[in-house]
Order: C-alpha cells, then sequence, then structure tokens
C-alpha cells in the first residue's frame, strides 16, 4: 500500500512550476533589456543624424567651412546626445561643388558587451551665389 504513495512523489510534477519560473524570468528580463536597448540604438541614430544635418547645414552655406559644419555637428551633440550617443567623431569635408559630415559612434549600452555602432552620414551641394545678370 505503501508503495504506489512513493511512487506518486517520486514521478509527480510538484516543484516544477518553481524551476520553469527560474528558467523563464532571466529570459524575459533579457528580451526586455534587448529591446531597450534597441530603442536606445534607434534614438542614437536619430540624434546622429540630427547632428549631421545640423553639420551640414553649417558646412554648405555661402561663408560656410568644414570647421563650421564640424563645429555645428558636435554643439548639436552636445546638448541632445550626452545620454545614448557616446565616443563620437565627427569628419566635416567641403569641396567647391559639395559638403559633407561623416559621423559616428557608439550606443550606451544596458546589455553588457553589446556595443552598437552608429554611424550618420549627410551630403548636399555648396550654395553659391549667382548673379542676378541674364
Amino acid at each position: 500500500m505503501k508503495r504506489p504513495h512513493i511512487r506518486q512523489h517520486l514521478t509527480g510534477d510538484r516543484g516544477s512550476a518553481s524551476a520553469e519560473f527560474v528558467i523563464a524570468t532571466p529570459a524575459i528580463l533579457f528580451l526586455v533589456l534587448l529591446i531597450i536597448q534597441f530603442g536606445l540604438w534607434s534614438h542614437a541614430t536619430h540624434i546622429a543624424q540630427a547632428a549631421a544635418a545640423h553639420g551640414l547645414a553649417a558646412a554648405r552655406i555661402n561663408d560656410g567651412t568644414a570647421a563650421k559644419g564640424t563645429r555645428a555637428a558636435e554643439d548639436t551633440l552636445t546638448r541632445l546626445g550626452q545620454g545614448p550617443l557616446r565616443d563620437t567623431h565627427v569628419t566635416t569635408t567641403r569641396t567647391a561643388a559639395t559638403a559633407s559630415v561623416d559621423l559616428d559612434g557608439v550606443t550606451s549600452t544596458v546589455i553588457p558587451f553589446l556595443e552598437l555602432p552608429v554611424h550618420a552620414l549627410a551630403t548636399g551641394p555648396v550654395e553659391r551665389f549667382v548673379d542676378g545678370v541674364q
């Protein structure tokens, strides 16, 4: 009579909910952190694009220079990118016909050792004054 009672304890699923909880909780937390990391990367990408656009606007105007474009991009990064974007590097070039701002950086990490790169490039023609003579 005692044998079925012992077998029931040995083959039952008592305590399985705790084991499932121990396995599922870290997986769910990792997925939540992954979603947050992706959102942070997306935000950092938008900041980099805005900084590159501001730098391009300063570099391509009639009296603009590459140095003014770099300064404008770095000022925008200082105002917007203090949290989500770090280790930034801005390169601005201006020729007689075009100007471009190239920005590289890294997203701040939520998940350890996961550093996502951020890149933005803005290119456009340089403004030129043309006399109104026809």
